[in-house]
């Protein structure tokens, strides 16, 4: 991925010289696109998307219908989810922007033959985001538990000043009440929106990014908790000896349940060896 500097959102546009969005390497892991990028390049590529003047969605990687551009922190889970459900694998194969967010995405990327330049998780990029665009970036928080939105909101908008333009929690029936949810969303006339909607929250995007009318939209699964406060982030010795996730399930139970994906994953990259690398 070329070197690039984001212009800042909602500036100038092509008057200010922003240049068009740069597509990274891919490599693909069971079959699902992971783009060769760290937490900067990743930063970086959303900014850009964000620009008045970027990439004509004719060039983009993701459905060429005009619609908002899809981020996916891709980690073992939602691969083998994906490898189960035909629609889910389409939506994540149809992202724009698919960011490594677990630790044995990264291992099963080497294993690929394409190392990548490091981790992109997804709470990391929230705040890289944040603290890159400040109150440029108009942002609306949807998911977790009644509440929890509202509060990652106002800390969001406290640490690093972003414009917070609407909040919602994540416990909505996503056939009965998924049009007004998402008509709250458009008359936001958010930049980026950020869902928390746990199993499926892709799939909901995808399915409603018109609906939506937000230019970025990005699956951050528990980030709106760790913004809250309502959970806390592993010691940051765990993230670079890339046990983060082990220490997570071993202290909460109600991660136990993970465990069998987890295996399968492993299990699954274990036996299919090495496959080829893609250059875009």
């Amino acid at each position: 991925m070329t070197d690039r500097t984001a212009g800042a959102v909602g500036g100038t546009g092509a008057a200010a010289g922003a240049r068009p969005v740069v597509m990274p390497e891919r490599v693909f892991v069971l079959g699902f696109p992971v783009d060769v990028v760290d937490l900067r390049e990743a930063a970086c590529w959303v900014l850009d998307a964000l620009e008045p003047a970027g990439i004509p969605r004719s060039s983009s990687r993701g459905s060429s219908n005009g619609g908002a551009r899809l981020v996916v922190t891709l980690n073992p889970e939602i691969v083998v989810q994906g490898l189960a459900d035909p629609e889910l694998a389409a939506v994540l194969r149809s992202a724009d922007l698919s960011v490594a967010d677990g630790v044995g995405i990264a291992l099963a990327a080497r294993r690929a033959g394409r190392p990548l330049p490091g981790r992109v998780p997804g709470v990391d990029l929230v705040t890289e985001l944040f603290r890159e665009a400040g109150s440029s970036l108009r942002v609306y928080f949807l998911g977790a538990r009644p509440g929890v939105a509202q509060r990652a909101a106002a800390e969001a908008a406290r640490r690093f000043g972003v414009t917070v333009v609407g909040h919602h929690h994540g416990y909505f029936d996503r056939v009965t009440e998924a049009d007004d949810v998402c008509a709250a969303v458009r008359a936001a006339n958010a930049d980026l929106l950020l869902a928390g909607l746990g199993e499926g929250q892709e799939l909901f995007l995808r399915r409603n990014e018109h609906a939506l009318g937000a230019k970025v939209l990005i699956g951050v699964g528990g980030t709106l908790d760790v913004l809250a406060g309502e959970v806390k982030r592993m010691p940051a010795w765990t993230t670079r000896l890339g046990v983060e996730w082990l220490f997570r399930v071993t202290l909460d139970r109600r991660r136990w349940k993970r465990v069998p994906r987890l295996a399968r994953f492993l299990w699954l990259v274990l036996r299919q060896g090495r496959p080829a690398t893609a250059q875009r």
